[in-house]
């Protein structure tokens, strides 16, 4: 079997001139950013270029809507390459409008509309966590529909992923963590895969210790103790990016577009809610397979007994960063329990097959009903 793949070429620098400097951007560009991001980091090379400001068709995650109206003003420009500056919304975004864009995007991801690649795509993520610079997949809201669906084809792949610490340094607390426990499920999805590689599981054990091992010092020293580790946190999600765009994730993604398309949910928030109870059915159903090293894993970095509940311990140190909280408080009513079970096996099979075990829609049902 295929045991590794890496698409796009990818660069590293340490500061943002410096890759100006390489890639030389200009009028034959079209530069997708936020005007926050903007100020501090592209105007003071003095580049001529075109500029969208993703924030003025929306906040927050992705939608077609946002798409549509982005690829409306792009069409002023004449430019050859997309350099996507910004968190997973503007990076999500920006793959989908390298491909040729009808008046509806929502026809790409219900596949109405073959996708075609028409643009050079440039990829510089400026959160520790989605990893998409590295991967295919394009999620969007698709607000006629009422659901989160994704795009994985060949198109949708960066042709270049740039990777930038100093773009994390003005990053907002939340924003830091909700992206960065995204880059550890990944990691930890794409580690129990069946697809899962020899490769594809040192890209995933190596970003687990990474994130983990900066987490315990944030935890220790406090929030603005991320800056000194921010190299490793970029790597780390660019590691699970790699890992997951080769075996994929799973459940935990799965089951949270539920909560993320009806409440608005930040993505990375929105796994973390699912995150360890996934873990504890997995190790229910199926103690000694390949969960048994994962759970090693964690418990050698926390310092918790493996035979003990070691999933438990993990949700209690992760909850010094990010709360877990009830479904409930989130907006959703016991009906949706088997709404937003029903949803999930209908719309999200192609993350449901790398499942570690095998679930049952009832127990899909149960994690629900668990977290409500």
């Amino acid at each position: 079997m295929l045991a590794l793949r890496v698409v796009p070429k990818i660069y590293y620098f340490d500061k943002v001139k410096e890759f100006h400097d390489e890639f030389k951007i200009g009028k034959d560009d079209l530069l997708v950013t936020n005007e926050w991001i903007y100020k501090p980091y592209i105007e003071p090379l003095g580049i001529e270029t075109n500029i969208v400001f993703q924030e003025k068709y929306g906040a927050g995650e992705p939608t077609d809507e946002m798409i549509d109206g982005i690829a409306n003003e792009a069409k002023r420009y004449d430019y050859k390459r997309i350099i996507a500056l910004g968190g997973g919304t503007i990076v999500d975004i920006c793959k989908v409008l390298a491909l040729d864009v009808p008046e509806k995007s929502i026809d790409l991801f219900t596949g109405a509309k073959p996708p075609q690649k028409r643009k050079t795509l440039v990829v510089i993520p400026t959160t520790c966590g989605t990893g998409s610079e590295v991967t295919n997949v394009a999620i969007a809201e698709l607000k006629s529909l009422h659901v989160k669906k994704g795009i994985a084809v060949e198109e949708t792949y960066a042709d270049a992923a740039v990777l930038i610490p100093e773009t994390m340094n003005s990053l907002p607390y939340k924003v830091f963590i909700t992206s960065s426990v995204d880059a550890l499920i990944h990691a930890v999805e794409s580690y129990l895969s069946p697809k899962a590689s020899p490769f594809t599981e040192q890209y995933s054990i190596h970003a687990i210790k990474l994130i983990m091992n900066g987490y315990k010092h944030v935890v220790e020293k406090g929030e603005n103790e991320r800056n000194a580790h921010m190299k490793d946190f970029v790597l780390a999600s660019n590691y699970a990016g790699i890992a997951f765009g080769n075996a994929g994730c799973a459940a935990v993604h799965a089951l949270s577009y539920s909560i993320g398309g009806a409440f608005h949910v930040p993505h990375g928030e929105a796994n973390y809610q699912f995150f360890t109870e996934v873990l504890k059915l997995y190790v229910r159903k199926n103690p000694t397979g390949k969960i048994a090293s994962l759970t090693r894993i964690f418990a050698e970095i926390i310092g918790a007994d493996p035979a003990g509940d070691v999933y438990g311990e993990l949700e209690a140190f992760l909850n010094k960063l990010i709360a877990k909280k009830p479904l409930r408080e989130y907006g959703m009513t016991k009906e949706q329990i088997d709404e937003f079970t029903k949803s999930t096996v209908e719309n999200q099979q192609r993350l449901l097959v790398n499942n570690y075990v095998f679930l049952e829609d009832g127990e899909l049902r149960e994690i629900f009903s668990n977290l409500y």
